[in-house]
């Protein structure tokens, strides 16, 4: 077959792999090119052993079915360093098994005031590792960026040092691999493979809770890692003393070092965010779509890429462009499915214990600020977390009509342009309520 022919066909099957899966979607899809094409297999060459990886893990599937497709035959997929850089390849396969993701790195990381604390101490960590913050600590709510962080780092200690031995893996990778090792009488190879690393990170640490022999085990590496002067890296999510039936010892060593939150993003780094990751994907979205998209998802940052994900895929599947017409179709249903968990006494009831005001004041003719304001964001929060109408909305709060609901609405979204300390509070009463919805 013609390297021009093979070349074309291999375009239709990541245009298609494109469609097929939008999950797992990357601008760097770009950088692949087609090793061979023939006798019913398709080796895809890869710039680096980190996307062959997470092709291998995460987009073999797509990309089969996409083979299968377009040539109408059987056909297996495989994804392999190009062949120039054999050599480095089977390097680093004497190295370990790090698995690395190619999005989490610190150039792909927003910085925001939710997170620069845990992204500085990374990157510090990163460059000088055993010296600065050992351990390091860091933690938040699931989707927040910890997993992105703790990648970031590895990517950069591999780029500083390719001899560092690094091991990177979750808690219950660890607990289950000493769990195999006892059953199997091998605790010395065990203690080997984590004792004599440069550097040790652990994702959600909490996993630890309940497992005393597991605790001992680590504890014993703990020690054995820091007095060597080796880097120990953990994510949880919650602070070292609030991980329920963690031993004193552990608590102890893990503020050692630093400990430092991440937090939600606030509307403009949401916004900055979603950039980011269309950036990634080669999706072209307007400003306008990236703050519709931070406008309605709150939570976290999984839930914006999966908003991504969605509107990429109806897009895909319709042939349009991103609109923000389209954007708000495609939407409709997965902001729909969190406002039909959520009600208008939700929302009043959280409201009203932040600003320490009464009901009967919110549904009351009273003007003063102090409750005029509350009941305002009242309004604002239930026009956008809920699918009641205005006048619904105005009902609830003292019969009033919606034509006071729009205005509410209006002035609470104007508020968020000029005053920083709105978004920020908005931010705090929406994940709030989102998180906690009435069943």
């Amino acid at each position: 077959m013609a390297t021009r022919e093979v070349e074309d066909i291999f375009a239709s099957i990541v245009e298609r792999a494109k469609t097929l899966d939008p999950v797992n979607t990357r601008k760097w899809f770009e950088k692949l090119i087609p090793l061979r094409l023939s006798g019913g297999s398709l080796e895809i060459g890869c710039p680096d052993e980190a996307t062959a990886a997470f092709l291998r893990d995460n987009c073999k599937g797509g990309f089969t079915r996409a083979a299968q497709q377009i040539t109408g035959h059987l056909v297996t997929v495989d994804f392999n360093v190009d062949t120039y850089k054999k050599t480095r390849r089977r390097q680093r396969r004497t190295e370990g098994d790090l698995k690395l993701h190619p999005d989490y790195t610190f150039e792909n990381f927003v910085v925001g005031p939710s997170n620069r604390l845990a992204q500085a101490s990374c990157v510090a960590v990163s460059q000088s590792p055993g010296t600065t913050y050992n351990p390091l600590f860091i933690y938040g709510n699931s989707g927040l960026g910890k997993t992105h962080l703790l990648h970031a780092i590895c990517f950069a200690a591999k780029q500083k040092s390719n001899r560092a031995v690094i091991q990177l893996l979750s808690c219950e990778g660890f607990v289950n691999r000493f769990i195999r090792a006892i059953k199997e009488g091998n605790s010395a190879s065990f203690q080997k493979q984590f004792r004599t690393v440069d550097m040790l990170v652990i994702d959600d640490v909490q996993f630890l809770r309940e497992r005393e022999q597991s605790q001992e085990e680590f504890f014993h590496t703990f020690n054995t890692l820091y007095n060597n002067g080796k880097q120990i890296i953990l994510s949880a999510d919650s602070p070292p003393g609030r991980i329920p039936s963690l031993g004193k010892r552990l608590i102890s060593r893990f503020n050692w070092g630093l400990v430092a939150s991440i937090d939600p993003p606030s509307y403009e780094t949401r916004v900055a965010i979603v950039q980011k990751k269309a950036h990634l994907r080669g999706l072209g979205i307007s400003d306008g779509i990236a703050e519709y998209i931070a406008r309605k998802v709150h939570a976290n940052i999984r839930e914006l890429e999966g908003a991504l994900t969605t509107i990429y895929a109806v897009a895909m599947t319709t042939s349009e462009q991103i609109t923000l017409e389209l954007a708000q179709t495609a939407l409709e249903g997965q902001i729909g499915a969190v406002a039909k968990q959520i009600n208008i006494t939700d929302i009043i009831e959280v409201v009203t214990d932040h600003f320490d005001v009464r009901l009967a004041d919110m549904q009351s003719k009273k003007r003063n600020r102090s409750i005029a304001m509350p009941r305002q964001i009242c309004m604002y929060l239930a026009r956008n977390l809920t699918k009641h109408s205005l006048g619904e909305i105005g009902g609830h709060l003292g019969g009033r009509d919606h034509t006071t609901v729009m205005h509410a609405c209006n002035k609470i979204r104007q508020a968020c342009h000029s005053e920083p300390q709105m978004h920020a509070l908005l931010d705090h009463l929406a994940k709030q309520i989102t998180q906690n919805p009435s069943a």
